[in-house]
């Protein structure tokens, strides 16, 4: 028996039980566990994030001069106005419209390398002008990370704007691969709609206001393999090639976006809904975003835009092998698109 010096009993038999308390010690240990795996998720994140966004720039395939069509080297800045881009831009006589190419990231202006050049004659044959640029981060266009399309819409609509520029033709129709699915779609979202008023005008960022066009500026737009989500460019990358990636690939495309300010966007329902001209192209072994999902698009784009709508399936081809896997079938469907929906009839081209 001991007493403390007030002279009170103290049973220390008691007090270390209270202090051994076998159930604060196991929560302590589990919050403890919890707190270190949050801590090398945040690490593992950061880590891939800053890896995915930093990647190298792709070389501009180099083309002999005796088989590229006639163009002029243009120069121009993305909408932020503090990036610097590069472009192409081939003309042709009397053209219909003038076709921009959205590459994917970790590409440039000539996405599909120099077989694309058939393609390009095929247009300008046809009677489209063509604008082939590098992206933020790409070829040779400034700029030092890439944000699969969060960021790179501002770079379509600097090439609308010098489209508008130095082309004749009236409007414009946008041709993403991969990522560049995302980045003309939020390039379409960021323009104001024909006829707003003042009131709704102001509520677009100066920048926007003073770009010249809307909506409607945009005549056409061709998607080739368009994910579900724009954040599903994102994941399979991280799935399948960082730390982790199991675990990251769901936290990943949310600090990418963060990055640049931009929200998960539901490309699926924007396609469906777009009142314009639409082609869907894909590969019918795409296992990256998925062929069952482009289906779903295709499937919904057709039951709300039908007579507007085209695609095609190549069978046997996966993410972005489409025009390597049958080349001469990819540019007939996309001639196809253009014939049925911008050929104008009797024109002499």
């Amino acid at each position: 028996m001991r007493f403390s010096e007030e002279g009170l009993y103290i049973d220390y038999k008691k007090t270390q039980k209270r202090k051994r308390n076998p159930f604060a010690v196991r929560f302590a240990l589990l919050l403890s566990i919890v707190a270190g795996i949050i801590i090398v998720l945040i690490t593992l994140t950061v880590f891939s994030s800053n890896h995915l966004l930093n990647i190298d720039k792709v070389d501009v395939t180099n083309v002999p001069s005796n088989i590229l069509p006639s163009y002029s080297t243009t120069s121009f800045e993305s909408i932020d106005g503090q990036t610097a881009l590069q472009g192409w831009f081939f003309k042709t006589h009397n053209p219909i419209s003038t076709i921009i190419v959205v590459h994917d990231t970790g590409s440039n202006r000539l996405p599909f390398g120099v077989e694309m050049i058939d393609m390009i004659e095929t247009w300008l044959d046809n009677g489209y002008n063509v604008f082939l640029f590098d992206q933020r981060n790409s070829g040779t266009s400034a700029g030092d990370i890439s944000c699969y399309g969060y960021l790179e819409w501002q770079d379509v609509l600097g090439a609308i704007a010098i489209v508008r520029k130095i082309s004749v033709t009236t409007d414009v129709i946008l041709f993403g691969i991969g990522t560049g699915c995302t980045s003309q779609i939020l390039a379409y979202q960021k323009l104001p709609s024909p006829n707003m008023n003042d009131m709704e005008l102001n509520t677009f960022s100066r920048n926007i206001r003073d770009i010249g066009f809307d909506r409607s500026y945009i005549k056409g737009m061709i998607f080739d393999s368009p994910a579900k989500m724009s954040d599903d460019y994102i994941r399979p990358v991280v799935a399948q090639k960082e730390i982790f990636g199991f675990l990251t690939q769901y936290f990943v495309p949310y600090a990418i976006r963060v990055s640049a300010g931009s929200d998960n966007v539901n490309l699926a329902a924007e396609i469906s809904r777009l009142p314009m001209p639409v082609m869907v192209i894909y590969g019918g072994h795409d296992n990256f975003v998925g062929a069952d999902k482009i289906d779903q698009i295709v499937n919904e784009r057709c039951r709300l835009n039908q007579s507007l709508t085209k695609s095609i399936m190549i069978t046997g081809a996966g993410y972005l092998e489409e025009y390597a896997i049958n080349k001469n079938q990819y540019i007939d469907a996309v001639q196809d698109y253009l014939d049925s929906f911008f050929l104008v009839k009797d024109k002499k081209i």
